[in-house]
């Protein structure tokens, strides 16, 4: 795809990598530095699809032929460097990447964080024409985070997600001995923002239906390790649901137990136990079964192996 040229009339044809996108996000990603409401002047007026006018909800096709006007850009300071960064590869074909992200990592920048995951791929990648995140995961979540590098693999895996063709499973480590072998949780969680514009969640009537199954791997005095199958994909949803029930998340600093989490860092856990394990799923392009597994990382691995060795 050419580039935008700010001093004249921009022709721009549309690949794969934008097929299927709406005019105006399209616009407002390559118009970087100007305002929505003058991409919607211009929309309105000067921009042309094959010539002719098009609506706001246009969805592009391939090979359309955008012209774009002249556009004066307020200069923006330098943006910040991303690094370009690989992370472990668990699976990979031309439609679907997925990496083991490692704890600590942001999937995006945005809130105090200036990039994640994806902007450092995308820096790692510059040939790539198309790379999008399909879910997310929390900053102190690890495990298997799904790349989309298609357009139609985007949508496809957002359709298998919203319909619950996907299967999600997590190890978590909570405080506490979990008396089921099997559990299967449905409590309604809520979003709002806390004073200091942080997101929370909790559990109330009135919010969003959501649904763990949790099964219990190995318990010890103190802990439980649990695995947790995610049947809704809400924000916050094992940490809220264990928190809730009353047994934390070890280390989780939004939902957790301080204090335990204080005294846990001084026998070596600094950070949440939840690990995203396992993703299995039918390929959205081919139809084909996949299932992707991220190993415990070692840091998570050596606590538990503390664990049993104290109570041999």
């Amino acid at each position: 795809m050419n580039g935008l040229s700010k001093e004249s009339v921009s022709w721009l044809e549309i690949d794969e990598g934008s097929e299927g996108q709406r005019i105006d996000n399209f616009l407002f990603r390559h118009l970087k530095g100007v305002p929505k409401s003058h991409v919607y002047r211009i929309l309105r007026g000067e921009v042309r699809v094959n010539k002719k006018r098009v609506d706001q909800t246009y969805r592009l096709q391939l090979g359309d032929v955008l012209r774009i006007p002249p556009i004066r850009i307020s200069e923006k300071p330098e943006s910040e460097y991303v690094p370009a960064t690989e992370f472990p590869v668990l699976y990979e074909d031309d439609a679907i990447l997925a990496i083991n992200k490692p704890s600590g990592t942001a999937v995006h920048g945005g809130s105090g964080v200036s990039f994640g995951v994806i902007e450092q791929l995308r820096s790692a990648r510059p040939q790539a024409k198309f790379l999008e995140l399909v879910h997310r995961l929390d900053r102190e979540t690890s495990g298997v985070l799904l790349v989309a590098k298609k357009r139609s693999a985007l949508t496809g895996m957002h359709e298998i997600m919203r319909e619950g063709n996907s299967d999600k499973r997590y190890f978590v480590l909570v405080l506490g001995q979990w008396k089921n072998a099997k559990q299967h949780v449905k409590l309604p969680l809520h979003k709002f923002d806390t004073p200091q514009g942080e997101k929370r969640v909790m559990v109330r009537e009135e919010g969003q239906a959501s649904h763990t199954i949790f099964t219990l791997q190995k318990s010890w005095p103190e802990f439980s390790l649990l695995e947790a199958q995610l049947k809704t994909g809400r924000t916050h949803q094992i940490r809220v649901h264990t928190s809730h029930l009353g047994f934390p998340i070890a280390g989780d600093d939004k939902y957790g137990d301080f204090a335990r989490n204080k005294e846990l860092m001084k026998r070596g856990l600094k950070r949440m136990f939840l690990h995203a394990h396992s993703i299995s799923f039918k390929h959205p392009l081919t139809g084909e079964p996949l299932s992707i597994s991220a190993p415990l990382p070692p840091d998570l691995q050596k606590f538990l192996n503390k664990l049993d060795a104290t109570t041999d």
